[in-house]
Order: structure tokens, then sequence, then C-alpha cells
């Protein structure tokens, strides 16, 4: 049985949990149980009507938060030519052919996200089973693998993330720090909503949202109405 501490005890009192909340109600609760230290992300917890071991209900994809995730994001590039000027210009934090290749391969992982360019895939084929199981292996789908690097670079560096459903039909993402006004909140939420939305799976069929939980680090998962995004 999970056991709780007495502030996480204290916090559950305070909520009702037979209603949905409004979504800004809750970023003002969450706001409000925050006593710790440092500042907390808060999260969303989208539950879909999707069972992902079927490919046509598998969703992954990203979303640009307009207003930012409030972390600092390392981007490493692996290209070659002109475009390695091209990288350090855009502000990538670290740059670099095959040298960087054989760096991650060696254990060096100080980074974020890494973008390739399409002529480097084969290349990095063998960093697989190391980026893999972190989530950093580049993706054309995740928008890591372009010859757009200035562009990516950019959207990463002030809040692209990928998401993407787990195995019981979850979407875990972070849509900022609890530091960020409700408005600003608000505007990230309803930018991951529109982008669930517009890259729902073929294979989707019937009630798509089935329920909405948002916490923060410390926090509680609070029921939302999810309803109320789309008005």
């Amino acid at each position: 049985m999970v056991k709780h501490s007495r502030r996480f005890l204290n916090i559950l009192k305070e909520l009702d949990t037979n209603i949905l909340y409004a979504p800004d109600e809750a970023f003002s609760l969450l706001k409000k149980f925050s006593s710790v230290n440092f500042i907390e992300t808060l999260e969303a917890h989208v539950v879909l009507g999707l069972d992902p071991k079927y490919a046509d209900q598998q969703l992954r994809s990203t979303v640009v938060l307009p207003k930012g995730s409030g972390k600092s994001v390392r981007v490493a590039v692996i290209t070659q030519g002109d475009r390695l000027q091209q990288a350090i210009v855009a502000g990538a934090d670290l740059v670099g052919s095959e040298d960087l290749i054989e760096e991650i391969f060696r254990g060096r992982l100080d980074f974020d996200k890494l973008i390739v360019t399409p002529d480097m895939m084969l290349l990095i084929a063998k960093l697989g089973r190391f980026l893999g199981p972190r989530g950093l292996m580049p993706s054309p789908k995740s928008g890591t693998v372009t010859n757009e690097l200035s562009l990516a670079i950019s959207d990463f560096k002030t809040g692209k993330l990928e998401y993407k459903v787990d195995r019981t039909g979850i979407v875990h993402v972070p849509i900022g720090k609890l530091n960020f006004s409700i408005h600003d909140l608000m505007v990230n939420l309803r930018a991951l909503q529109e982008s669930i939305d517009k890259n729902r799976p073929s294979g989707s069929k019937g009630k798509y949202w089935k329920s909405l939980y948002l916490s923060s680090t410390m926090g509680p998962g609070i029921p939302v109405n999810f309803s109320l995004l789309k008005i």
C-alpha cells in the first residue's frame, strides 16, 4: 500500500474527488498547495481511448508550447559540411559530425535533444541502443531528423516537446512551471489539447478523450473538466 506524507494527506483533504475542476481552478489549487523549496513542474496527464498495441492507435507527435516549458534545453546536432556552422549560429549546444557520434557512443549524453540531418542517419544507427531507451533517438516524426536546423533548434529551445501515448493509453506532458501565470499555463494546455486532437490516430473509435488530470511534481493529481478547454 502506498504511504503518503502528512503534508500530502492534508492536501487531499482540501480536494473534492467527486467533481471535475475547471483548468484554471486546478492551476490555482496546485499553486496554493506547493510548499517545497524548488519550482515544481506542472504536468498534464491525458487518458485517451486508445489501445497502442494496434498500429493505427498509436499516438506520437510534438507540440510547441507558446509560453515555453520553463526548462533550459541542451540541443546537440549531428550534421556535416556547411550545416555545422549553421547549427552553431542557431544556438546548438553541441555540434559535430562523426566525432560527436563517437563521443556519444563512448557515453556522452549531456544533452536533452539530438537533431540529425537526413544524410547522417545511417551513421547514427549504431547509437540506437544508447539513445533509444532514453528517448533521445532522432526520428522524422518528432522533428529531430531535418535539414531545417535553425527552425528545429529554435523550436526545441523555446518549448517544443515530443509526446507519445504510453502502453496504458495515457499521454504525460510537462506544460510549464508552477511559477508561470495561470494565463500562460492555460495557453500551453490549450496548445497541447489542439495538438492531441489534430493528431488523432486513424484507428481511434468512440470517445477519444476519457479524462484529464493536472498535477505538479510534489502535488496531487486534480481531475479536470477538459471540455472547458474547447470553449
